[in-house]
């Protein structure tokens, strides 16, 4: 239990980072080399809605984790690893469904 105790103080940064990321994905994807560019530069939808499902692939990760250290119950945890994987899948696809049809 200290474990997961340990491990959540420590996620509480990446996790901030991930809602920031999330909520403001544009201004994430320039931190740190905005002073590569003279004007703001525009990125594409594309480009934002990736941002967008890594964050919050990566929210629902380390949500998942943390329950998963709490729950004993190993069909329980089947379930949540599946729909994680099922959420995965399922918006990677239609992330991707625009470059697929050919």
């Amino acid at each position: 239990m200290a474990d997961a105790i340990l491990y959540f103080i420590f996620m509480i940064p990446v996790y901030g980072i991930l809602i920031w990321t999330y909520l403001c994905p544009e201004e994430s994807m320039l931190f740190g080399e905005r002073w590569m560019y003279k004007e703001e530069p525009e990125f594409s939808e594309d480009a934002i809605r990736y941002t967008k499902f890594v964050a919050s692939v990566g929210i629902l990760g380390i949500t998942m984790i943390l329950v998963l250290f709490a729950i004993e119950s190993r069909l329980i945890k089947f379930f949540i690893i599946l729909g994680f994987i099922i959420y995965v899948i399922f918006n990677g696809y239609n992330l991707l469904k625009k470059y697929l049809e050919l």
